[in-house]
């Protein structure tokens, strides 16, 4: 299937994926803010310092001495096309990272055909999934999850000396991708290969777009 998809893929449309490597990861992440729901009208300006803060925390927890520790357990898909979906957390019944390997096969082949492998060796890709869910999982709960919005520093209430940080769609999303790109030591963000996945599958299903990463509580 992923290499029917990739055949059906014009010539234009192979140069305008390979013009992606011309946008900056912050710009990707500045994207995705863009095109998440709650964000419309916002200051590109803030959208773009968002990017930003989420970007380096999400490198930030790959600067620890261990990798981050997942309780999650890692199963297997073929459907992933069909949903938009490369990769998906859920926390019930138990923490688990579901990794479709249609949508996975096809980012392979795009890699190889767009002469990304460089930035995205053998193998890697894989295991950023599972870093990127990783992340997810410890964001669903906990004091990263705090830190997070503290660092984004989007105040919603003062009160005195107190302040209430809201919640910034998206930017969990940005930081999954930093981290699976640092401690997988891979040479461009994620978000690049996944804009490229989502225009060449996209057409195909008819479906609106949708990053290919999932998340469920």
């Amino acid at each position: 299937m992923t290499a029917s998809l990739l055949d059906r893929a014009s010539k234009a449309m192979l140069e305008e994926l390979d013009a992606l490597v011309a946008t900056d990861d912050i710009e990707f992440g500045v994207r995705l803010l863009a095109n998440t729901p709650t964000h419309e009208g916002r200051d590109p300006e803030r959208l773009r310092r968002w990017a930003r803060t989420a970007d380096e925390f999400g490198a930030a927890l790959a600067l620890g001495p261990e990798p981050l520790a997942t309780t999650a357990r890692v199963v297997e898909s073929g459907d992933g096309l069909a949903k938009g979906l490369l990769a998906r957390y859920t926390s019930r019944p138990v923490p688990t990272v579901e990794l479709f390997t249609d949508t996975l096969a096809l980012a392979e082949e795009l890699t190889d055909r767009l002469g990304w492998r460089h930035w995205y060796p053998a193998g890697s890709l894989r295991a950023a999934a599972i870093a990127h869910e990783a992340v997810h999982e410890q964001l669903h709960h906990g004091p990263a999850k705090t830190a997070l919005k503290r660092s984004l520093d989007h105040v919603v209430l003062r009160a005195g000396r107190h302040r209430l940080y809201g919640h910034v769609a998206g930017a969990d999303e940005i930081a999954a991708h930093a981290y699976a790109r640092t401690v997988c030591g891979l040479g461009r963000s994620p978000l690049m290969l996944t804009a490229a996945l989502a225009a060449v599958a996209e057409p195909q299903h008819g479906a609106p777009h949708r990053p290919p990463h999932g998340r469920k509580k």
